[in-house]
């Protein structure tokens, strides 16, 4: 299978789980079972497959937020709700929200799952702790719970893959989040609302990236730039890709997911642009 095909699954893949950060269902999920704010949720929902880690086990893990915005978070977190109760609500509020989003879903649960199953067994752990720790989770009875949740395991095994090479390239969260908002022709400020860094520090992490060739003087993306995002999506493709090959027709497991994570998509529940490089349809 092409490498490049890692991406067009995770196409699919990363909607049906993105429902964890932005529905209403999951939002008040969260609220539900103790924690406190918005994100005060997404940390300790995406770290509870961990269990109650420090800040400094989530920063390195999620790697691209300013380290104050994750120790607002945790480890307070745990002190409102245990890693376990977090697990239940987040699995169940996901599949609420996926069976309003994506009528039908349940059909392609029942049989896509098996699918997914076998591409996170063949999924190498290696350094890879937040998929390793989504692996062990058990999965849920309710089918497209499981379903979510094998989403979640693949996307965050592509992501740690890719933290691996925005670490190779010698970028940090701050310049990896700028680099790839220079390509995609977002707003550096939007970095401020979505991943806490201050104006100032987003000015010196640009002029960092323009002294490296990376960004031209007015923030704009160089081809050198645009060059080395493409070589580190491609790295990541290659890294994700091995997951897939268990798999006897991939295209089959694309066309099937294909129907349920576009409405997910076309819903207005989430934010474009956005940093998790997603695109409209």
């Amino acid at each position: 299978m092409d490498d490049s095909y890692a991406r067009t699954l995770w196409s699919v893949i990363e909607p049906l789980h993105i429902v964890t950060y932005f529905s209403p269902e999951c939002v008040q999920g969260h609220k539900d079972v103790g924690l406190k704010g918005f994100w005060m949720g997404y940390f300790g929902g995406r770290a509870a497959p961990m269990g109650p880690v420090p800040a400094g086990v989530v920063e390195a893990t999620f790697y691209g937020f300013h380290p104050d915005r994750v120790r607002k978070a945790v480890p307070d977190a745990w002190t409102f709700a245990s890693p376990q109760d977090i697990l239940r609500s987040r699995a169940e509020s996901a599949a609420k929200a996926l069976r309003r989003l994506a009528p039908g879903i349940d059909e392609v649960a029942g049989r896509a799952n098996p699918l997914l199953a076998a591409a996170v067994d063949a999924a190498d752990g290696a350094g890879r702790a937040l998929f390793a720790a989504n692996r062990d989770v058990p999965v849920p009875d309710d089918p497209v719970a499981a379903l979510w949740q094998h989403a979640a395991s693949l996307r965050e095994h592509r992501g740690d893959g890719h933290l691996a090479v925005l670490a190779t390239e010698g970028l940090d969260g701050l310049r990896s989040n700028l680099l790839a908002a220079a390509v995609n022709g977002v707003a550096f400020d939007m970095l401020t609302l979505t991943r806490g860094f201050s104006a100032e520090e987003i000015a010196e992490g640009a002029a960092d990236l323009a002294g490296r060739g990376l960004l031209a003087a007015d923030g704009t993306v160089t081809a050198e730039g645009r060059e080395l995002r493409a070589r580190i999506e491609d790295r990541t493709d290659a890294l994700a890709a091995p997951a897939y090959r268990v798999l006897a027709d991939p295209e089959a497991l694309h066309a099937l997911l294909e129907p349920v994570a576009r409405p997910v998509m076309e819903s207005g529940e989430v934010p474009f642009p956005n940093p998790i490089g997603l695109k409209r349809r």
